[in-house]
This record gives structure tokens, sequence and C-alpha cells, in this order.
């Protein structure tokens, strides 16, 4: 929708006609990339036209907080299953099987019934493998030392964000600018949640010393019914957050996108002199090697969310060319631990572990490379960035189809080993 506006901001008609095919998601797009476009006359137009409108909307208002309430309740008691049922979860890993499952049943529930209309296809469509998913994961047998059991742990709150993905656009696969909106959407919703999550602690500390001061001890009551809910509850709330006040983290998210990237482009450099340095090696020491792949991981994201945060319609050179390096930087540490991973593969054999983390590391890498390539042009040969947009877009397919296969398909290739 936000790419739909920015695209025809100069012929009227259009712009109508996508209005009225779905009026809350126009407005909500054109809130968050209001601050691109405000200096178009067009722009000035609708945000008086869409600002009169949202005065006369209190009703709505008071319904999407009624399903925020209704969707942390679900969530909160979800998540107390142990309590409630008295089991221990030690025993039954009932939070590793189903932490993602209650997570993403409210946001679902929320992002569902906070919509305009809901037809009973996209309720199906949506219920049906999230039930499946859950039948699959509980029925899995209780064995600690599985490591793919483990693996399908870990992936499966992967493949929920997946099926959020879906939901959050209209199981529309054939529009790819959605999957982009979608990208910065987890943007936004990573720093709403932090900057939650800061108050939040804040307020904990502050609550627990208050009670401590008069000699009440409340701690344990306190994780039970405040941190615990509180924590399933925090990206439902800030969906919330971002659905009412869009502006708000469009203009956090863009900045904090462009502050980041040179700052981590600079540590990585650091740690990769460090390293050779050091002679701290990845083929011989696992747990390094752990961290290098969650180094790889986190700057992935970030090269990922840079790229979407970047308005398609200024010229940002500084900005293209720290991502150019950046990229080429992580292809680097992505293609050292690929031939880390080779190399214990045929030191010490296959395992479910390594064949996981080397599925991953390659489809990084074709990424990397597919993003470096489009970079190059958008640096040298003045291409526009919403080309890396629709690569980042098509791409994200193969990463939904390895996360599946990790997750159904390694307990069964490796016997639950």
């Amino acid at each position: 929708m936000k790419t739909k506006i920015k695209e025809h901001l100069s012929d009227p008609q259009y712009l109508e006609q996508l209005y009225r095919s779905d009026k809350k998601g126009f407005a909500n797009a054109f809130y968050e990339i209001y601050p691109d476009i405000s200096d178009h006359s067009l722009a000035a137009f609708w945000k008086h036209r869409l600002d009169i409108q949202d005065k006369q909307k209190p009703v709505e208002v008071k319904k999407n907080i009624f399903f925020l309430i209704i969707a942390c309740l679900i969530a909160g008691v979800l998540i107390k299953i142990p309590q409630i049922f008295g089991f221990d979860p030690d025993i039954y890993p009932f939070y590793e099987r189903n932490a993602g499952l209650i997570v993403f049943l409210g946001l679902a529930f929320y992002a569902f019934f906070a919509k305009v209309a809901v037809t009973p296809k996209q309720i199906i469509l949506i219920l049906a493998p999230v039930i499946i998913s859950a039948l699959y994961i509980n029925l899995l047998p209780v064995s600690p030392g599985s490591d793919s059991i483990k693996l399908a742990y870990l992936h499966l709150p992967l493949l929920l964000w997946c099926m959020y993905g879906l939901i959050y656009i209209d199981l529309d696969l054939s529009d790819r600018s959605k999957r982009i909106d979608y990208i910065k959407h987890n943007g936004d919703l990573a720093i709403l949640v932090g900057i939650i999550m800061i108050c939040g602690g804040i307020l904990t500390v502050i609550t627990l010393q208050l009670f401590s001061a008069i000699e009440i001890n409340i701690e344990q009551f306190y994780f039970d019914y405040i941190i615990i809910w509180g924590l399933v509850s925090l990206p439902i709330v800030a969906t919330f957050i971002i659905r009412q006040f869009p502006a708000i983290a469009n203009k956090i998210a863009p900045i904090i996108a462009s502050i980041f990237s040179p700052l981590v482009l600079i540590t990585l450099l650091a740690y990769l002199i460090s390293m050779l340095v050091g002679g701290k090696s990845p083929f011989h020491d696992r747990d390094f090697l752990l961290v290098f792949n969650m180094m790889l991981l986190g700057v992935m994201a970030i090269i990922v969310f840079s790229i979407s945060e970047n308005n398609p319609h200024k010229k940002q050179r500084f900005n293209a060319i720290i991502l150019f390096s950046l990229s080429i930087l992580a292809a680097i540490i992505d293609l050292v631990a690929v031939t880390a991973i080779l190399y214990r593969l045929g030191e010490f054999g296959f395992t479910p572990n390594r064949i996981a983390v080397l599925g991953s590391n390659l489809l990084i890498l074709g990424n990397l490379i597919l993003i470096i390539l489009d970079l190059y042009r958008v640096n040298f040969k003045d291409k526009e960035i919403k080309h890396i947009e629709l690569t980042i877009a098509r791409y994200l397919p193969l990463y939904a189809g390895w996360i599946v296969f990790v997750v159904f398909g390694f307990p069964l290739i490796f016997g639950l080993k």
C-alpha cells in the first residue's frame, strides 16, 4: 500500500480508487509515509482529509482497544497453563513448544478482528496450519537429547512469523510490495517492543523497591502475574500502537536504521581485525562458530531492515554506500562460516545442528550476493533502491520453505535424534 501511494502521488484518481478499496489500510500506510511525502501538494490534501475522518472515528478506536484487551487476556491465560493445570514445565517442555504459538495466537486474534471485515475463508486458511503446527509440535516425544526436536522448537516461531506475515498481507502472495511493508512493520515492532521493555524494566525496579521499603515481598506475585503477562502481551500492544499511531514508529525507525548501519559496519570491521590478530578461529571452536553465526543473523537483519526503511524517492548516497560495504563484510563472514561448517562436517560427521546451520548460511549467502549486486547497481549504475526491496521480497519464500523443512522434515529424517 505504501509503495502504491508513493508511486501514484500525481494521480488523484488512482489514489481515490486505492483509498476506496481499503480505507483503513490506506490511512495507516499514508500516515507512515507522510514525513517522506509532506512536500507534495496532493499529500497535504490527503492529510487534511484523513485527519478530519480520524476525528470522526472514536468508536473504531474503542473497538481496537477492546480487541487489544481480549488478545492480551487470551495470551496471558494460555501462558499460565502449567500453573492452571498444575504440571511442571521443566518435565514437559511446555514453553519451548508453545511460547511462540501463544504469542502468535494473540497477535493473530488482534490483527484479524481489528480489521474492518474478516471472511470465514481467511480464518480457515490461517487456523488450519496453526492447529496442525500446534498438534505436531506437542505430539513430538519428550527427548532432551534430540537435536532435531530442539531445532523444531527453535524454528517453529520463525514459521509462525511467516504465517503472521500472511495475515499482515491479507493472504495476497502476488503483491511483493506488501512483503516489504511486512518487513518494515517488523522493524517498527522491534523498536517499539524494545522501548516498552526499557520502560517496563524501569517501572519494575521502582515498584519492587517501593514495596521492599515497606517490607512487603511481592517479587513472586509480580513475576508470575505482571512480568509474564506483560512479556507475552508486548508484541500485541506494540502492534496496537503502530496501527493507531503509525507516524510515531515511522519517524523513529528510519533514524535508528541510519544511525546503526555505520556503527555496525565499524564494529564488524573492528571485530574481524581483532579476530585475525587474536588468532581466533571458528573452525575448531564450536561456541565461537555459534556466536559467529548469531552475529551474521543480526547483521543480515540490520541490512534488510535498513534497506526497507530507505526512502526510494530521496537520494541517500551515504546510506547506500554504508549498506554496500556492510553487505560485503557480511558476505565475507558468511563465507568463513560456511567453510568452517563444511570443515566440521568432514571432520566430525553429519548432525542435525550442522546441517541446519549450513542450510541457513547458504540461504543467507545467496541473499547477500543478490543484495550486493543490487546495491552495486544503486551506487554505480543509478538504479533505484526499490529494486533491492523486490529482490528481498522474492527471496522470502526460500526462507519460509527452509523453515518448514527444518520443523517437519528434520525430526523424520534424523529419526528424532
